[in-house]
């Protein structure tokens, strides 16, 4: 709880994953990578309760050993392809309301395919979200993207064409304005706005700034090398 506000920390993981499959129970780095978010999200000293939202038996045991809670295993129909994060906390929700009796002010959204989280990263983002709460409703990470929208192209048949004809190509990337990407260390909203316009980006959103090695998310088999290769780097784990 931060300044009379009870947060719940929600972490979505799924079993099945195309991209890479038990991408959540892998070991990265000595621990699943569900480790990962559960740990960073216990380690806050705002979160009230760190809970995993999984359709997954093998992930529920290895977040309950952990610490977090999971009171239910999610149902296979917000469990596919198609399912949102919204359709998925939503649920959440209406579980903790309906069948726990407990209601919270904020939701933070930790999702376990972003597990480069620096101390601190979490609760900063939580002071700067309750400091600012009579302006904003969110607070989501941002990182700054190196791959910047005037260099995109698209496919016309055979020929290459801008993806965004509007925005102007610079010489050099230095130039261009800095464009950001939202990674998954935290989206915090809170729980009335995220249920009335349905979305963890509603109109007053502000952000909180992460680094450069932090730019990264796991939805294959490369990224997960190159995340495991960043934590042996800058944390100095085997």
């Amino acid at each position: 709880m931060i300044d009379g506000r009870s947060i719940l920390g929600v972490i979505p993981a799924r079993g099945g994953s195309k991209g890479l499959p038990g991408k959540n129970v892998r070991p990265l780095c000595g621990k699943p990578l569900i480790a990962w978010s559960v740990e960073a999200g216990l380690a806050s000293q705002y979160i009230d309760e760190v809970m995993v939202t999984t359709d997954s038996d093998d992930i529920a045991g290895i977040a309950r050993s952990l610490g977090a809670s999971v009171p239910f295993i999610r149902p296979s129909g917000l469990a596919s392809d198609r399912s949102t994060s919204f359709d998925v906390v939503k649920h959440t929700i209406d579980f903790y309301e309906t069948e726990l009796g407990k209601s919270f002010d904020y939701i933070a959204l930790l999702e376990p395919t972003s597990p480069l989280r620096e101390k601190g990263d979490i609760d900063g983002m939580l002071e700067k979200m309750i400091a600012t709460e009579d302006r904003y409703d969110a607070i989501v990470s941002l990182g700054e993207v190196r791959e910047h929208p005037s260099i995109m192209k698209k496919l016309s048949g055979n020929n290459i064409e801008p993806f965004y004809k509007d925005v102007a190509m610079t010489a050099r990337r230095q130039d261009n304005e800095a464009a950001y990407f939202p990674y998954g260390v935290a989206y915090i909203v809170k729980t009335n706005t995220l249920l009335e316009e349905e979305s963890f980006y509603p109109r007053r959103t502000t952000y909180g700034m992460i680094k450069r090695y932090q730019c990264y998310e796991i939805d294959d088999i490369y990224d997960f090398l190159a995340i495991e290769g960043i934590m042996k780097y800058e944390w100095k784990l085997q």
